[in-house]
């Protein structure tokens, strides 16, 4: 049997990871983690964080078991009462995978968390090297991952078998003087290109010019910075448990919607049947 093509180079992603030094967006995504689980209002006694930057939430979350994202998580069954996935779903090459062993790891109606960039993440980047590509060589390769709709990552939720499973998505734009420093923060960030099927020589000086003039022309605003658009999906589920609230079976309603309402229900007319 052939193996599937692997979406991430993860010695690659390993070696940008630990050249990090801007933790922005990690630490956004810790805020908003954060405040979600205010709202929760529930005391966490187990938490486990899964990320590719353990350093930065150990800070964030001294209380937590913390695990690096590999393709086995280093997470013991039915420990933890709240499990976060920390902004490192999108290097995954079977990302119901880890959303499963998250659910394994979780005790009866515990909370799982994951953030992810998804869907319009970095748009203008990828099309305008996309433009500047096929001009100068009338050829593609990939250098920005694909990411995920909030639609289909909302299902992964319900495949991996979470109960009450949330989507939702936060558009974020940050600003720059120039796509050369939208590029070097990428690279500062753990972000630069790690996929496995990445052209793996130097990318020609004149697709870079064009891509990066084609950036300005396409999207500079009115003071000159240029955005970077970063859309962060985040999953929320539990794991089962018998005190779940759970739907009703069909035809089991004893109050009638018109009822609840306080309108007069008309019937169908059927006589064109």
């Amino acid at each position: 049997m052939d193996t599937p093509p692997r979406l991430t180079d993860r010695a690659a992603l390993k070696r940008n990871r630990q050249r990090a030094d801007a933790m922005f967006l990690q630490a956004n995504a810790a805020d908003d983690v954060h405040e979600r689980l205010i709202e929760v209002n529930r005391t966490f006694t187990a938490p486990a964080v899964v990320t590719g930057f353990p350093a930065a939430w150990r800070e964030w979350m001294p209380s937590a078991t913390v695990v690096e994202d590999a393709e086995t998580l280093d997470l013991q069954e039915g420990a933890h009462d709240l499990v976060i996935h920390a902004l490192s779903l999108h290097w995954a090459d079977d990302p119901i995978g880890q959303l499963v062993q998250c659910r394994r790891a979780l005790k009866p109606d515990g909370l799982f968390i994951a953030t992810s960039f998804a869907g319009q993440t970095l748009h203008e980047l990828r099309s305008v090297l996309a433009e500047a590509e096929v001009t100068q060589t009338g050829g593609l390769s990939p250098r920005i991952l694909p990411m995920g709709e909030i639609r289909d990552l909302g299902g992964l939720l319900q495949r991996a078998g979470f109960a009450l499973p949330v989507a939702d998505t936060t558009p974020l734009t940050v600003t720059y003087d120039s796509p050369i420093h939208l590029m070097r923060d990428l690279r500062a960030m753990g972000e630069g290109n790690a996929i496995d099927q990445r052209q793996r020589t130097l990318t020609r000086r004149a697709i870079m010019a064009q891509a990066m003039a084609r950036y300005v022309d396409a999207f500079a605003m009115e003071d000159g910075r240029i955005p970077a658009t970063f859309e962060i999906a985040t999953l929320t589920g539990w794991a089962p448990a018998a005190s779940q609230p759970k739907p009703l079976r069909p035809g089991s309603a004893t109050t009638r919607l018109s009822d609840a309402l306080g309108a007069t229900e008309t019937p169908l007319d059927r006589s064109d049947d």
